[in-house]
């Protein structure tokens, strides 16, 4: 592949894949004002709902990018995912309820405390027009039916041959860097040698699309997941899971118990599984898709090599439990977009680019084994119900008999299902795995502190200013506006919050921003500020005095921490940018230097 050859396509950056990672990659990059391509070999975006649990630190992620509004007028809101439903057909007998997605009474509060906004559910078939448009409108290209085959890269780019499955024309497109966010059969992946570890193929699955209203079986107990377990079936017990697309006539079931058969289910024999685990015939139901699937359990050890960048699936690959997939994708992108953004304006050294993996991999590993830990979960509540699935018929049905019995034993069985249930809640309360990342890497300044979790770090949200953790959301404003601390900051800069003393920090910022050439905003936050503390809070979780600031990074992230004014504020702020930025030198020399590299 030579990159002079003639005909062959530039651009800044090439992403593979037009999933919600790529997609949300190109529309930041975009935003930045970069030259960017997409090239996938799906026709257009998802035929399939596949992921759709939304949480809050995603939708505060496409709050930042002006398609909150968007994607709220395509969702379900959390309030209809408000229960886990177990039943033995959808019209037959409860077995209990689950709160989900946080909706348990006892703590909405953390999750309205927590974010500015709140989590729903949107099918991935409907997120990705929205995301793709954007990225559209914004100028990237997108190229549809195009396959990605193969790339070599060198000290200045990346060059990728790709296949037009339209026309068979192969082309060659030369990038400065390449992502690829092409799913959990990654080519990209695959052709720079990623080291994936892990098991593939676990368990297969099938997942059948459908619609039927169920408004009468559901209305009342409004949930994005039904659980099905049926002792009763004359072959063998048979568990499903109905999930809700939209409200309450559009559906995907979930087959994991007839091994597999999941990957050759007939149409036919798909709707008669329908009718058992709805337990009403009179409902009228068409099929509209079946996907088969696999179960993974998959983490790339690191994310990157030279100029290819991977995110998504291609890098963490787990069963959709916690619903955390499709929002860990967006956030790989959130945290690279800005880092690539300002490598390529010649902002950065491309030592920032080093910090992706550092920051992205842990989080990638923490979500791959706590989804299929949460799987295994999922398998105990059998047990706990007493029912032998290789048993006979009627002896399943006796042991979930001992379930409903006034009797020592039923008592026993009921104390068992109790302690499974609640077990269970763990899998739709990873709260503090949504909100509680804290990145390590040189791109965040430490200041010699860091808080513990005083609750369990996965389940509880424990926002704190401490370096590499999100900025934590306070409500300020004004007479004409109330906004979240988070609204103050922009995917594409720097900001710098300080408190009503802080005007040093203020000038420090404009002079150090004019010196290394950086977009970095600075505001007061206080009486006498360029905004309210509203109600106390950013004064209560800023973790700064009335004379310190915190730096927050384009992806909303701290990146330092100052908790008092210093003697010589410029000079500090000038230090931190650079270490983050990776500038050991002084600004005019770094520019030189980015000029010169990008002459060659």
């Amino acid at each position: 592949m030579s990159t002079g050859e003639p005909g062959c396509i530039r651009t800044d950056v090439l992403v593979v894949g037009s999933g919600p990672t790529g997609a949300t990659m190109a529309l930041l990059l975009a935003r930045h004002g970069l030259d960017v391509t997409v090239v996938t070999r799906s026709g257009w975006v998802s035929d399939s709902p596949r992921a759709h649990i939304t949480n809050q630190r995603t939708v505060e992620v496409l709050r930042a990018v002006g398609l909150e509004e968007a994607v709220q007028a395509q969702a379900a809101p959390r309030e209809l995912m408000a229960n886990h439903v177990l039943c033995t057909t959808l019209a037959g007998e409860e077995i209990g309820r689950v709160w989900s997605w946080g909706n348990d009474p006892e703590r909405q509060g953390e999750y309205a405390t927590a974010s500015p906004v709140s989590g729903l559910d949107i099918p991935q078939d409907r997120l990705e027009p929205i995301l793709v448009n954007e990225a559209a409108r914004l100028g990237a290209r997108l190229r549809f039916n195009t396959t990605f085959e193969e790339l070599e890269q060198d000290d200045h780019g990346v060059t990728a041959r790709v296949t037009d499955l339209a026309s068979g024309r192969t082309e060659t497109i030369r990038a400065t860097y390449l992502i690829g966010a092409d799913g959990g059969r990654s080519r990209v992946a695959q052709v720079i040698g990623l080291p994936l570890e892990g098991t593939s193929g676990v368990a297969g699955a099938m997942n059948v699309r459908f619609t039927a209203d169920l408004a009468k079986h559901v209305a009342h107990r409004a949930g994005s997941l039904y659980e099905i377990i049926q002792p009763h079936r004359p072959e063998a017990l048979a568990i499903g899971m109905l999930r809700m697309v939209r409200p309450w006539h559009d559906w995907v079931a979930g087959f994991v118990h007839l091994g597999e058969r999941n990957s050759r289910l007939t149409e036919a024999e798909a709707l008669e599984e329908l009718r058992e685990l709805i337990g009403d015939d009179s409902v009228d139901i068409t099929i509209t898709g079946l996907f088969p699937w696999r179960v993974n359990h998959v983490i790339a050890g690191h994310y990157s090599v030279g100029r290819v960048f991977c995110a998504g699936d291609a890098v963490h690959r787990h069963p959709p439990m916690n619903g955390l997939g499709a929002n860990t994708c967006i956030q790989d992108a959130f945290n690279l977009a800005w880092k690539l953004a300002m490598v390529l304006k010649g902002a950065a050294g491309a030592g920032l680019l080093e910090t992706y993996s550092a920051e992205r991999q842990p989080v990638g590993k923490q979500i791959v084994d706590r989804a299929i830990n949460s799987w295994h979960l999922g398998k105990e509540l059998i047990p706990a119900l007493g029912i032998d699935p290789t048993a006979p018929q009627a002896v399943r049905e006796a042991q979930f008999a001992v379930l409903k019995e006034p009797s020592r034993d039923g008592e026993l069985r009921r104390a068992e299902v109790a302690r499974a249930l609640e077990e269970k809640a763990y899998v739709f309360g990873a709260h503090g795995v949504e909100m509680n990342q804290r990145y390590e890497s040189a791109a965040v300044v430490g200041d010699g502190t860091r808080s513990d979790f005083t609750r369990d770090p996965q389940l509880y949200v424990q926002p704190t200013s401490d370096p590499g953790a999100r900025l934590p959301h306070a409500w300020v404003g004004g007479h004409d506006r109330t906004v979240s601390t988070l609204d103050l900051t922009a995917p594409e800069r720097f900001t710098l919050l300080t408190r009503v003393r802080g005007a040093e920090w203020v000038e420090a910022a404009r002079t150090v921003a004019e010196e290394l050439g950086i977009d970095l905003l600075a505001l007061r936050i206080g009486p006498g500020g360029d905004v309210a503390d509203l109600y106390g809070d950013f004064a209560r979780r800023s973790g700064i005095d009335e004379s310190g600031c915190l730096l927050v990074r384009p992806d909303q992230h701290v990146a330092w921490r100052c908790s008092t004014g210093v003697e010589a504020p410029a000079a500090e702020l000038r230090r931190v940018l650079g270490q983050v930025l990776d500038r050991p030198v002084g600004a005019r020399a770094f520019a030189a230097a980015a000029g010169s590299e990008e002459q060659r």
